[in-house]
């Protein structure tokens, strides 16, 4: 213990701090990527004027909150808090669109990635670069805006996503990892920057409007893995700790989305490795050797935080209908005054959906769309359960059938990357707080992707454990160590337990697709009805 304090008085350590969807999670770890200490604060998007947003002040209480519950933990555990460290990074949920003028006032709230109000733009700019360009990415955004004659596109001084502005703050650089700013704008892979043949004709494109920008000069400079970030300045350490224990000066690594950050925390940055990351979307990543055959809409080409191509299968929902339901069954309990641990709920019903339930969940259907979805042309959600009278409807199927609906529309693209791309990978890496049951959703997940999915012990922490990685590795990358060597040491010793897919779960999936595919048009007309 005294030797953990030591080196936590030496500054020894890094700091990662992830913003996710639902929970702001601070991760300290040694030299070595050990976890010492977790902290955390949950928040929780807003529909506002039909846009998925957060409050700015909302930001910085609960980061604020994340930071003092892992200095109490630290405090608790070792008697003592952090002052100095290798080094600090910023992790957000990815890509969205943030713009700010000349003073630095944030001239529209936080459009996050849930957001599908940019189909228009989207669909103009894919055919403008030939490339495809989702409706969460920066550029959609932007473009939007300015078919929409919105007022503040003329003010606009800098846009840049979540990580992009905490960082922003905390050390004054307007910069990106490379990772996140492959979702701003497409990136060329050869020179590791923003594509300029697109910059280009997007300047061209708009040169009417006579914005007294171009598109280059308000977007962040790219920075790779490694790179220092600029330092912690001792506004940005009173933003981060107001205690004032936390000493200015410490270097930050580039600020990266919780893409390059989940790849990074499940050490598959190499070429022809894959992983997943599931919690309020899911996406699915896959290193490529070389470019696919076409463009896709159901699939983003983005980058590892080192400018590695990937392709990713992204969908916006996930685990919202599982969390929400979960939280029913909860209040039942409650009603019944039974004492009960939220996750014994979800451990033992996810156990019992795999042990109990068909394998095509008795003929159930459901869709958790609580916002809009992009594969399957959804502007808004409207979460459904459907329960034909003819299917077995019990509590094993019930389940089933939302841990098989979670991975519906991601499945689309991985899809799209097996079958016809063949893009051939050994096993896929899971993380995400849905796969805490061991070998219950990562079995369903192998099943449905025909793909055996590994699940490593540090699968719940996700992309802050990345992103407190890629701070340690700062200090690695001075003394010319690459990425994926420094990985490669951090992983040696990480348990992993592996799920095979089941053929006959496998068969029960692909038909529990078709009946998914062709249940679509019901989830359209509720949305209808509820507008």
């Amino acid at each position: 213990m005294n030797t953990i304090k030591n080196m936590i008085d030496s500054g020894n350590v890094s700091i990662g701090i992830e913003l996710g969807s639902t929970r702001i999670k601070a991760i300290l770890i040694d030299n070595r990527g050990h976890i010492l200490a977790i902290g955390e604060a949950d928040w929780e998007n807003q529909l506002i004027n039909d846009i998925w947003t957060y409050n700015q002040n909302d930001i910085w209480i609960e980061l604020q909150n994340s930071y003092k519950d892992l200095m109490n933990s630290v405090k608790e555990k070792y008697n003592t808090v952090v002052r100095r460290a290798i080094g600090i990074g910023i992790s957000g949920m990815m890509h969205g669109y943030m713009p700010f003028d000349r003073y630095k006032n944030q001239l529209v709230p936080f459009r996050t990635w849930r957001n599908n109000t940019t189909s228009i733009a989207a669909k103009e700019l894919t055919q403008l670069f030939n490339y495809n360009i989702p409706q969460r990415w920066s550029i959609a955004h932007l473009y939007q805006a300015i078919l929409n004659q919105e007022e503040h596109v003329d003010q606009i001084d800098y846009i840049t996503t979540l990580a992009g502005y905490i960082h922003w703050c905390l050390t004054g650089k307007k910069v990106l990892g490379i990772g996140e700013a492959s979702g701003m704008f497409p990136i060329d892979i050869q020179s590791k920057s923003y594509n300029v043949s697109m910059l280009q004709s997007f300047n061209q494109l708009i040169k009417n409007k006579n914005y007294c920008w171009s598109i280059e000069k308000i977007l962040p400079q790219i920075l790779i893995a490694g790179q220092n970030a600029g330092k912690l300045t001792e506004k940005g350490a009173k933003l981060l700790d107001p205690t004032g224990a936390l000493q200015a000066g410490i270097n930050m690594c580039p600020p990266e989305g919780d893409a390059g950050t989940g790849m990074v925390a499940t050490n598959s940055i190499k070429e022809n490795t894959g992983n997943i990351s599931a919690g309020t979307s899911a996406f699915a990543m896959v290193v490529l050797e070389k470019e696919l055959s076409k463009a896709y809409a159901e699939l983003d080409m983005i980058t590892t935080p080192t400018g590695k191509l990937v392709a990713m299968a992204h969908a916006n929902n996930c685990t919202s209908d599982i969390n929400a339901w979960i939280k029913l069954f909860g209040e039942t309990l409650e009603v019944f005054g039974a004492k009960y641990d939220p996750n014994q709920i979800y451990e033992k019903l996810f156990i019992h959906a795999l042990e109990k339930g068909e394998v095509d969940c008795g003929g159930l259907l459901a869709y958790g769309f609580y916002s809009g979805e992009h594969n399957i042309g959804l502007s808004m959600g409207c979460p459904i359960f459907i329960h034909p009278v003819n299917t077995n409807f019990n509590l094993a199927n019930f389940i089933r059938i939302h841990l098989y609906t979670a991975f519906g529309a991601m499945k689309l693209g991985m899809d799209i990357l097996m079958k016809q791309e063949k893009i051939k990978v050994s096993h896929v890496l899971a993380h995400g707080g849905i796969f805490k049951t061991k070998n219950v959703v990562s079995k369903i997940l192998a099943s449905a992707i025909n793909t055996p999915v590994a699940v490593m012990e540090t699968a719940s922490e996700g992309g802050a454990w990345g992103i407190a990685l890629l701070a340690n590795y700062l200090e690695k990358f001075q003394l010319n160590q690459s990425l994926e060597q420094y990985l490669e040491n951090i992983f040696s010793n990480v348990e992993i337990s592996l799920s095979e897919p089941e053929y006959s779960m496998s068969e029960g999936y692909e038909k529990f697709m078709l009946t998914y595919k062709k249940g679509i048009p019901i989830v359209r007309e509720a949305i209808k009805l509820n507008a």
